[in-house]
């Protein structure tokens, strides 16, 4: 198992952008009637915080000396 338990920049600012997608597409669900456009930019977020995760890995950010 890993020494740094996901405790990583690359893994802290994953879980924040996506954190961010899911109160933005819980926002869009809470209107009156349901906005999907904003639902749907919630979940774009959501995926781009995968995206965020990967690059910020590869820039290493998500060894052990972080």
């Amino acid at each position: 198992m890993s020494d740094n338990h996901g405790n990583t920049p690359a893994a802290w600012a994953a879980v924040a952008v996506a954190m961010l997608g899911f109160v933005v597409g819980g926002i869009g669900l809470m209107f009156n009637p349901i906005n999907m456009a904003i639902f749907w930019v919630g979940v774009a977020i959501g995926v781009a915080s995968l995206v965020v995760f990967v690059v910020m890995a590869r820039m290493g950010l998500n060894g052990p000396g972080h």
